[in-house]
């Protein structure tokens, strides 16, 4: 037994949110690091290296966390504790020898397979097979004994694989380390053919030091909107800065391949935008009950605790996507030594620095596979009686002040709890802003008394959908001209004028078919022509030749243009009217992260032309900002507010009140011109 040379130092009491009882006898132990210490403590970081040059396998490993972690006794003093990581080792395969099992072959069972005999007892986690002919896709049962009388099941339901043309190669089954001597593997060969020859056989042999299984949690997600031949899916993690090391995806199909990728948002200059921290192919084969995949993507550790998924569908239906699980990176054991129990764990405490006891001075001579476990309690919040009260950090919450009456457009935030929120910008304030252009130069959040909230701007990877209608028209509008060939119009009405490029989104309920699709703004006679005229904005083929299979959806890319609506000309030929199921827009995305009060009242404000983009500390303070789940929320409806709000006309509506201005003008001057002189 090992005791700690010194008391622990005494420290100023810190500010511990949670705490959690831990269940252990007296003596020395090893807790393991589960997620809502890693969700609530202060974070890891991961660090990636191969573990042999042989399995060419890289390990990504948590360290340098947990600063905030103090252990007491049930006196209230302090228990040491280290942060003892799985020893390094280098596992040695080594060879079998095999004597077969008798074949089994009945109305509900055939099976056959081997027993390997590795010479004595090893403590051992792999089974690999080689020397099989490919390809082969196979269900298999793998046994373990040490004396060929007992046997204990290691993998119920395991699958080997090797498929070429698919590129999907699975020929290691693996178990919980365990000391056995004899293996014996059984095949199912109930939907396959039997395997023709004995395999080459190795064991992978470890230390009882050799890892877990690694720790994983399931992910909350949802689909988003997204442009046609792509799935989108917003990912929610339990939270910020984990030390993860790969997502696995649960998803439905007999074959998929599609590539992916994970992005989250990163700071960028003084702006986030989304960054990848993760790609790969999903591949899926499925021969009658039986599946080989590969549906594990390696990431970089996350900052935030949001992720988006995208997955290039090509001209496949979207991924049917049925769940997600994080996998973290190798953890640490927490080693602890208490007289008597019980222990307590307190945690979430962010300005504590790693404490350093004179247990340190042990570690050379532990060995924490030799340890007895220890388990968590449930943890709760601790109250305000329970700690010390802490100075809130200095955050830059409140700006300069504006005055809100120059601003064309104000509109109320909801309030809420306080913390980090995210603001949507809509198509509204895309429109009547200046926009990404000017990186949002004249958009101030402001509160009750007009004083500036500084945010953050965040550009979204998904885009922001807009639904539009197209109306049929019966009279071909003039400032077409004649048409070349027979044509179907319509008229679509734009959400706003001055909208950034955008892509228009057709769908339709025809299956074998080819049609032009242009895109058209109307102007009126101006100085250079005397009558209406038309400017073709966006142009795109539109063709599904499968009599079996939907079309796919159409993207026409739109410029920005000024004009409130647009006219959507299919230059039918001699066909049917090609029917259109529905139209959406899809445009750029932001929002803005920003602290909020708690039920403050906010507004967002924008339109003016005399301000410069905003410059706020808070670009400084990215690790307070990014890290944390932000509360997403839209503003109220827009209103015109400010100088110049009734100037907000269309150019259609100001022209005809000009034209009727000038009648009733002209109708006057007649009327005064036939009155006789007096």
């Amino acid at each position: 037994m090992l005791v700690a040379t010194a008391a622990a130092q005494e420290r100023t009491p810190a500010s511990f949110r949670f705490e959690r009882p831990i269940r252990s006898a007296g003596g020395p132990h090893r807790l393991a690091i589960d997620v809502p210490l890693l969700v609530n403590g202060s974070p890891f970081r991961v660090v990636s290296t191969m573990r042999t040059a042989a399995d060419r396998e890289i390990v990504r490993t948590a360290s340098g966390g947990l600063n905030d972690l103090r252990l007491f006794d049930a006196s209230g003093t302090e228990v040491p504790y280290l942060l003892v990581p799985n020893p390094e080792i280098e596992p040695t395969w080594r060879g079998a020898s095999l004597l077969p099992i008798a074949a089994v072959e009945t109305e509900k069972e055939k099976t056959s397979g081997f027993e390997a005999d590795l010479g004595r007892a090893l403590i051992v986690d792999r089974l690999r097979l080689e020397a099989i002919p490919a390809p082969y896709l196979k269900r298999v049962r793998l046994e373990g004994s040490g004396d060929r009388t007992r046997w204990t099941v290691l993998q119920g339901d395991a699958t080997v694989f090797d498929l070429p043309d698919s590129d999907l190669r699975q020929n290691t089954v693996a178990f919980a380390a365990g000391s056995y001597r004899y293996l014996r593997l059984t095949w199912d060969d109930t939907r396959s053919a039997r395997i023709a020859r004995m395999p080459v056989v190795s064991v992978r042999e470890v230390s009882t030091a050799s890892p877990a299984l690694p720790l994983t949690t399931p992910v909350a997600f949802e689909r988003r909107p997204s442009e046609p031949g792509r799935s989108r899916f917003h990912l929610r993690l339990p939270g910020g800065r984990l030390p993860l090391a790969a997502l696995t995806l649960d998803v439905g199909g007999a074959r998929i391949l599609r590539d992916a990728e994970v992005f989250e948002a990163r700071l960028t200059g003084i702006e986030a935008e989304p960054v990848s921290i993760g790609r790969g192919t999903l591949k899926r084969v499925e021969q009658g009950e039986i599946a080989a995949a590969a549906l594990r993507l390696p990431i970089e550790a996350p900052v935030e605790a949001q992720l988006d998924l995208v997955v290039d569908d090509g001209d496949n239906p979207p991924l049917d996507l049925r769940g997600v699980a994080a996998e973290f990176a190798e953890l640490p054991w927490i080693y602890f030594e208490a007289a008597e129990p019980p222990v307590a764990a307190r945690y979430g405490s962010a300005p504590l620095a790693a404490p350093h006891f004179d247990l340190e001075a042990a570690r050379s001579t532990l060995h924490i596979e030799t340890i007895a476990n220890a388990s968590w309690g449930e943890p709760r919040a601790r109250t305000e009686t329970e700690q010390p009260a802490a100075p809130a950090p200095p955050l830059p919450t409140v700006g300069a002040p504006v005055d809100a009456a120059a601003f064309k457009f104000l509109r109320d935030i909801p309030p809420g709890d306080a913390g980090l929120v995210a603001v949507r910008v809509d198509a509204a304030a895309l429109a009547h802003s200046r926009g990404a252009s000017s990186r949002f130069a004249d958009v101030r959040i402001i509160d009750a008394e007009s004083r500036q909230i500084p945010y953050l701007i965040e550009r979204v990877s998904e885009p922001l959908s807009v639904d539009v209608s197209p109306v049929k028209l019966s009279d071909r509008p003039a400032s077409l001209g004649r048409p070349r060939a027979a044509e179907t119009v319509y008229r679509i009405a734009w959400p706003y004028e001055g909208l950034p490029p955008s892509r228009l989104v057709l769908t339709t309920s025809a299956r074998v078919f080819r049609r032009q699709i242009h895109v058209v703004v109307e102007h009126q006679a101006d100085r250079r022509r005397r009558d209406p005229w038309s400017e073709t904005i966006g142009t795109a083929s539109w063709i599904n030749a499968e009599p079996d299979r939907p079309a796919a959806p159409l993207v026409v890319a739109v410029p920005a243009h000024r004009a409130s609506e647009v006219l959507l000309v299919v230059e039918e030929g001699d066909n049917t009217p090609l029917p259109l199921a529905s139209a959406r827009l899809l445009l750029p995305s932001y929002r803005m992260r920003l602290f909020r009060g708690s039920n403050q009242p906010l507004r967002l404000a924008y339109g003016r032309a005399d301000l410069a983009q905003p410059s706020y500390d808070l670009a400084l303070l990215a690790p307070r900002v990014f890290g944390f789940t932000a509360v997403e929320v839209g503003p109220a409806p827009e209103r015109a507010e400010g100088p110049g709000a009734g100037m907000v006309l269309s150019p259609r509506l100001f022209w005809a009140i000009l034209v009727v201005a000038v009648i009733v003008l002209v109708g006057l001057i007649v009327q005064l011109m036939r009155k006789p002189a007096l």
